[in-house]
């Protein structure tokens, strides 16, 4: 079971480990090995091949565009054939001597695999290089039916989707928090204390035999929206011309499913804090004598939401969600706001006009002309799923982290 050689003297070609599959390998800090290993140089190569698309791009361009010597681009781009990952476009007329050979991104060349967990149901996509699905698979999950029950009936489904499948990132695990991304290791999921310091990377990573990276199903959709083939559909363009953490757009994606939480994207970066607890937006207080929610708190916007849903008060519900997105957009000024998640998708039109019109009405009171922009994110239902495969990806070509 051989990593991709990681090994470049002074080129700094190396790629992060793609590996086969076997149970029982080791597992401890794979995901974080695995965006260790990536190489700054072979990522920026990586991702101009990921962005000219079929019609590739010549050494010359590579050169131009990284800023790096053509030797460096020479010896990059060997490495990445040799790898598989690039191969020759044909050649393009050059303006002066020998035509120009042009290289393209191998998309099958590596997958990765999200995974979202959610209280009730499971979703796993398996995406190339390029973030394209190419397999999806969806089944009935218990959250609360226990550790071993949750692991065994996600390794079975990721295994199903990976049978015949040789060149393996790994996968991305994505679930209700709060949890902490660095470590592996679930907290106090709303509604599941059980799950309390249950170390799931290692676990699955044990389990299936490749590296697992866990996050929050909030971050992991807005990275997939920031960084995905979607990019700039929704956001304006996300983290940059070639999705490398340049960009210095913000927006929050507000999901609302099972539960009520957000990603935010400030500066072009996944935003998760010091311990991984920024969007924890379903829990602020917006009605001190509330009903109680799962949190042990009272008033929370998520169990205000979740009720006026239950009893068909949808205007009401995206009411409230508005009010707590006005509270967001004045604490952190951000450019857009996306609705996600499977009551919106059951009620778009309902949110998109609900939210925004609280939105406006705040900008009118502060003497703006119109409020930020509320949108439905691209990627509907199984957009979690995707961006927790970019969570895998996005170390590959550079951009991603926060």
């Amino acid at each position: 079971m051989a990593y991709v050689n990681s090994n470049d003297a002074g080129s700094g070609a190396g790629l992060p480990g793609v590996r086969g599959r076997g149970r029982g390998a080791e597992a401890g800090g794979a995901g974080v090995n695995l965006l260790a290993l990536r190489s700054h140089n072979a990522a920026l190569v990586l991702d101009l091949l990921r962005t000219a698309g079929p019609a590739g791009i010549s050494r010359l361009e590579l050169a131009e565009r990284t800023g790096l010597t053509p030797q460096a681009v020479s010896k990059i781009t060997a490495r990445l054939r040799a790898d598989g990952f690039a191969e020759e476009a044909g050649r393009r007329a050059s303006t002066g001597g020998k035509p120009r050979t042009v290289l393209r991104l191998v998309p099958d060349a590596g997958h990765a695999v999200g995974l979202h967990l959610d209280r009730d149901e499971l979703t796993a996509v398996l995406c190339d290089l390029t973030g394209a699905v190419v397999g999806e698979r969806k089944a009935p999950l218990d959250l609360g039916g226990g550790a071993d029950a949750v692991v065994e009936d996600a390794a079975g489904e990721v295994e199903a989707l990976l049978a015949g499948v040789a060149s393996v990132l790994g996968v991305g695990v994505a679930l209700p928090g709060p949890l902490d991304h660095t470590q592996g290791v679930l907290h106090r999921v709303t509604g599941f204390p059980e799950w309390d310091g249950f170390p799931l990377r290692d676990a699955l990573a044990r389990r299936l035999g490749v590296p697992v990276v866990v996050d929050k199903d909030t971050n992991a959709a807005a990275l997939g929206l920031a960084v995905g083939p979607a990019m700039g559909l929704a956001v304006g363009g996300g983290l940059g011309a070639t999705g490398n953490g340049s960009g210095s757009g913000s927006f929050a994606y507000l999901h609302l499913g099972t539960g009520l939480g957000a990603g935010l994207v400030i500066g072009g970066a996944v935003h998760r804090g010091a311990r991984t607890g920024a969007g924890e937006f379903g829990h602020q207080v917006i009605q001190l004598d509330g009903p109680l929610c799962g949190c042990g708190d009272r008033g929370c916007v998520e169990v205000l939401c979740l009720a006026a849903v239950a009893r068909g008060a949808v205007d009401e519900a995206a009411r409230v969600l508005g009010v707590a997105a006005a509270n967001l957009v004045g604490l952190l000024d951000i450019d857009v706001v996306l609705l996600g998640g499977r009551t919106v998708a059951a009620h778009q039109e309902d949110f998109v006009r609900g939210v925004g019109a609280v939105l406006d009405e705040r900008a009118r009171r502060e003497g703006v002309e119109a409020g930020v922009p509320v949108r439905v994110a691209p990627g509907g239902e199984r957009g979690v799923a995707e961006g927790a495969a970019q969570l895998l990806l996005g170390p590959l070509f550079g951009w991603g982290e926060g």
